[in-house]
């Protein structure tokens, strides 16, 4: 499935083709490239997007994947709608969204799943626990942080529920931007991408 806006089979949509809310997070592209690595979708996934904020993910996850079933968790409604109008732009059909706080929100969700990603969030463990039960043999839980909190919770908690092929990166990632008349590299905000897989 191809987009007018991004007619590409690669992902990677530049971050200001995304309709934004003052204040709302977006996932930067060098990140979201990393997640969906880390995701290993498959065609017939079963996708939750916990915290979902713009739909970055649902977006680019539905392009890759249009015959996957992906879901889409925010709590805020002018949120979920914009997530709507983003899934619109470009063009990506079938993304369901459910709107409420997690972990609370995700037992109204029947499918389970077998590929959730978890945008931040202040209650991660908990979140994980929950999707820990629901999540099918051999999938996969990606997580990103950018809080060292964040971090030391998700890998202990990994270890708890004995996740298999856990795996955490950080890397740094800068962009050229122009500052007046000159150009330098600027970093973005460093930022943790925790997976791990159900066995």
């Amino acid at each position: 499935m191809s987009s007018p806006l991004w007619p590409y089979k690669t992902p990677g949509i530049p971050d200001e083709l995304f309709e934004r809310i003052p204040g709302i997070p977006l996932s930067p592209r060098e990140v979201r490239i990393q997640l969906l690595a880390q995701l290993r979708l498959q065609c017939n996934s079963v996708l939750w997007d916990i915290g979902a904020g713009t739909g970055t993910i649902p977006v680019e996850a539905g392009l890759l994947c249009p015959e996957a079933q992906i879901i889409a968790v925010e709590r805020d409604a002018e949120v979920a709608e914009l997530i709507t109008r983003n899934c619109e732009r470009f063009g990506v059909k079938g993304v369901q969204i459910y709107q409420g706080s997690a972990p609370e929100c995700l037992q109204e969700i029947s499918a389970d799943p077998d590929r959730v990603c978890i945008e931040g969030g202040r209650a991660l463990a908990d979140i994980l626990q929950v999707v820990w039960q629901r999540l099918r043999v051999g999938g996969r839980v990606v997580i990103v942080t950018s809080a060292l909190e964040g971090l030391y919770r998700v890998a202990e908690q990994f270890a708890q529920l004995q996740a298999r092929q856990v795996e955490i990166v950080q890397s740094g990632n800068y962009r050229l931007e122009q500052r007046g008349n000159q150009q330098s590299f600027v970093a973005l905000d460093p930022t943790f991408v925790l997976s791990g897989e159900k066995i």
